[in-house]
């Protein structure tokens, strides 16, 4: 215990001492700093792209009040802020989506950075108005690893016991059968053999995979690492696995509970905390990317499990609003976005909708903030939109669909579609009250997707690309920067 406290006392120094010099550094050149995360499939590299090419290129953003009065005479790319820190590859993803083949970039898996300078005019008045510039610092990570902060305040014996009683439940079940079944016989004193440490850990891996998939679809599946690895695939700080037998007697330090017990200590050290100091606590807003519709096709626990997920993702950020000591030394999350992405996969009349379903999700985040300081709010959006909305007739009645060109090999019924031919889709809609999809009061149609390729784009005479299509991008920026612009 004495050196968990040193530890944190230490580690709450290191983020004092970052803190205080990036605000004294705010003075020469004021800096906000963007945090954009999301579970798997979400989209933060396209919306980074999105948002970073949109800044560049002079984008059409009318919502975004400090470009759609032009009050931005200048934004450019800037040297990466922290050599430390690998740089968001933004030119390899825009060339991605706007070369001949048109696809979409892969998808985050470790943590990377890009600052973008902006020259602008504030709004004229009697205390403001003249000249002034921002450096915005995105910084991307995998939502996964967000989900591992509250492990930081569970011993290996209550995450044990909590993952292992999931582990029982509804969609979890079968996906851990193998997992379970492996560690039932075990006995607290087996010897700490590193290949049995190995197996178990695959078989683990192997289950949380699983959950995630398609068709299940499950959210809140800590440790985050053992999804998304980086640089730490197959190290024994990612080889542990939860036991049964955890918390329930004194075991040999050379047993394999006493072996599993210290490296996930060593993964919350090593792994969870440097995250924590170096990178997160220091974020000055937030955007939560969601991808509520591949939820809402899993069912009802899947959403009921991304509730959950999203709840601890937002009790994992410092919010408030920041004072000057708490600017200089342990900076709060003054505000935090929602975003249900991939909006254009429906026809507008829903995205009403579709942001109903987010604000139900993210109640209890949402009820968490109130009295705070900060701000949270949701908002449905496509950082690239790929569709165009379209009317079919189809009897006498006339559907509201969306089409654009579906990825090759894409399948709707029997048709199979080759990545070139355009496509028009009725993708259904979604139900006026959000809540029948979590209490099962109403049998609810799956909305019907199609993966569809990147717009094609017209090279801008200016050189390079033009501006990408979006939906509520402006209003996101508007959001997050607004203030920080137009104050």
């Amino acid at each position: 215990m004495a050196k968990d406290a040193l530890t944190e006392l230490t580690d709450a120094a290191r983020t004092a001492s970052a803190s205080l010099f990036d605000y004294l550094s705010g003075f020469t050149q004021p800096t906000l700093r963007l945090g954009v995360t999301g579970l798997s499939r979400a989209g933060k590299t396209v919306f980074i792209t999105a948002l970073v090419h949109a800044l560049v290129s002079g984008g059409r953003l009318p919502v975004f009040r400090a470009v759609g009065e032009g009050r931005i005479s200048r934004a450019m790319l800037a040297h990466q802020p922290d050599d430390a820190v690998p740089r968001f590859a933004y030119e390899d993803h825009i060339a991605t989506l706007t070369g001949a083949d048109r696809t979409w970039p892969d998808s985050t898996r470790q943590i990377s950075q890009i600052r973008v300078d902006l020259a602008f005019e504030r709004p004229s008045g009697w205390f403001s108005g003249g000249k002034s510039s921002l450096s915005l610092d995105i910084i991307d990570y995998p939502g996964e690893w967000l989900l591992d902060l509250p492990l930081l305040e569970l011993t290996y014996a209550e995450w044990s016991r909590k993952t292992l009683e999931a582990a029982r439940k509804g969609a979890r079940e079968k996906p851990f059968r193998s997992f379970m079944a492996r560690v039932a016989d075990l006995s607290a004193e087996a010897p700490g053999q590193e290949s049995l440490a190995r197996e178990l850990a695959e078989l683990f891996t192997t289950a949380l995979v699983a959950c995630r998939a398609e068709g299940i679809g499950l959210s809140s599946l800590p440790p985050g690492r053992f999804l998304m690895p980086g640089d730490l695939a197959g190290s024994p700080a990612l080889t542990f696995a939860p036991l049964p037998a955890a918390g329930t007697e004194a075991v040999a330090s050379q047993s394999l509970l006493a072996m599993m017990e210290r490296r996930f200590e060593a993964y919350k050290t090593h792994v969870v905390r440097p995250f924590f100091r170096d990178h997160f606590a220091r974020l000055d807003r937030q955007i939560v990317l969601v991808d509520v519709l591949s939820a809402i096709n899993a069912g009802r626990e899947a959403l009921g499990d991304l509730e959950t997920a999203l709840t601890d993702v937002l009790g994992a950020f410092r919010v408030g609003q920041n004072s000057i000591l708490s600017s200089m030394f342990a900076p709060r999350i003054d505000k935090v976005l929602f975003a249900a992405t991939k909006a254009d996969h429906l026809h507008h009349t829903n995205h009403d909708r579709l942001e109903n379903v987010l604000r139900l999700i993210t109640r209890r985040s949402l009820a968490r903030v109130q009295g705070t300081g900060s701000r949270l709010d949701v908002v449905a959006l496509a950082a690239v939109r790929a569709t165009r909305e379209v009317q079919v007739k189809r009897g006498g009645e006339v559907l509201d669909c969306i089409a654009g060109v579906p990825m090759a090999g894409e399948r709707l019924g029997d048709e199979v579609f080759d990545g070139i031919r355009e496509a028009a889709l009725y993708p259904g809609e979604l139900p006026e009250n959000p809540a029948v999809l979590l209490d099962g009061s109403q049998t609810v149609e799956p909305v019907r997707f199609l993966r569809f390729r990147p717009p094609l784009v017209p090279a801008a005479h200016a050189g390079g690309n033009a501006p990408l299509p979006h939906i509520r991008l402006d209003s996101a920026l508007e959001f997050l920067l607004g203030d920080r612009l137009n104050g």
